[in-house]
């Protein structure tokens, strides 16, 4: 695909989502520098271990969180270094956390169709699967954390 026909397919984007790609590409790349450390450096930093937030997604959070899902899927494409699947999680889980909506992230493993152990991670908001959807089918989940905004 040419440049000029990607660009083009990035503006058909609402300008809401679109407004959220500088910050979608700077997340994913902290988040990829954040995860170059050991995990037990970084997982302080992804909410409260072993902790779920709820399955109800707030009808004022909806449009958001919808954005910053597309935000994060679209730029993880354009990204210069690999957006595993971790990267997404971590960077949407601090976009969500700046706008104060609650989520959870969830590790899982699984083995492949050679045996071998492998591993994924996903994130969602309520109702809403903001990351790793596309392939948490199958994985055990193994570890969670939650994300939750503090008591009013």
């Amino acid at each position: 695909m040419t440049a000029i026909r990607r660009m083009r397919l990035l503006l058909t984007e609402d300008k809401a989502t679109v407004a959220l790609f500088p910050e979608a590409l700077l997340r994913l790349c902290r988040a990829r520098i954040q995860l170059l450390f050991p995990f037990a450096r970084t997982a302080p930093q992804l909410g409260l271990k072993s902790l779920e937030t709820a399955q109800v997604t707030r009808d004022r959070d909806l449009p958001r969180i919808q954005q910053i899902t597309r935000a994060i899927r679209i730029i993880s494409r354009y990204t210069p270094w690999k957006s595993t699947c971790m990267v997404r999680a971590v960077a949407g889980l601090k976009m969500l956390e700046k706008r104060g909506i609650e989520c959870t992230l969830y590790l899982g493993v699984a083995k492949d169709k050679h045996g071998k152990m492998v591993a994924h991670a996903w994130l969602r908001s309520g109702s809403c699967y903001v990351s790793g959807d596309d392939a948490m089918q199958g994985f055990v989940v193994v570890e969670k954390f939650a994300n939750v905004l503090p008591a009013e």
